[in-house]
C-alpha cells in the first residue's frame, strides 16, 4: 500500500489487515489521497464547512474502500460485508442511490447502516468493510 494509492489514516491504524481468507478494512472517509482534500464539502470564508454533498462524499469513500482492497489484490466483487456510519440518516437514500450504482453489476455485500454524531475530519459518511480471499 502506497501513499499514493491509499489516503494518510487520521490516526494511528493500517487501512487493512487479513486474517485467513477475511480481510478486514478499516473505516474509510471521503478524503482524495493524492489532493487530500474531502469530496463534496463547500467552505465558507474562514475555512468552515458550510455544506456537505452526501452523494459526493459516497462514492469518495467507495472509492477509498475499492482502492484498499486493489492493494490486497481484491476487488468490489469480494466484499462481504459492509458498515455505513452517516450523520444524517435523512441523508440515506442519497448514499443508498450511490451505493446501488456502485454494485449495478456485482453483487452487493451485506450492509449495515448506522447513524452517529459526528466522524472524524469533514467526513459525514464512512465505511468500514469485510472481504474475502475465497468469494
Amino acid at each position: 500500500m502506497t501513499a499514493k494509492t491509499l489516503t494518510k489514516p487520521m490516526a494511528t491504524y493500517v487501512h487493512a489487515r487479513r486474517v485467513g481468507d477475511l480481510l478486514f478494512v478499516a473505516g474509510q472517509g471521503s478524503r482524495d489521497p493524492v489532493t487530500d482534500a474531502y469530496a463534496g464539502v463547500t467552505r465558507d470564508s474562514s475555512g468552515r464547512v458550510i455544506a456537505h454533498d452526501i452523494a459526493a462524499q459516497t462514492a469518495a469513500v467507495l472509492a477509498n474502500v475499492e482502492r484498499a482492497l486493489r492493494a490486497e489484490g481484491l476487488s468490489r466483487a469480494d466484499l462481504v460485508d459492509v458498515t455505513v456510519f452517516l450523520t444524517d440518516m435523512d441523508e440515506f437514500q442519497a448514499m443508498n442511490d450511490v451505493w446501488n450504482q456502485f454494485f449495478a453489476e456485482t453483487p452487493a455485500p451485506t450492509r449495515t447502516t448506522v447513524a452517529v454524531v459526528r466522524l472524524p475530519g469533514d467526513n459525514f459518511v464512512e465505511m468500514k468493510a469485510i472481504a474475502a480471499f475465497s468469494v
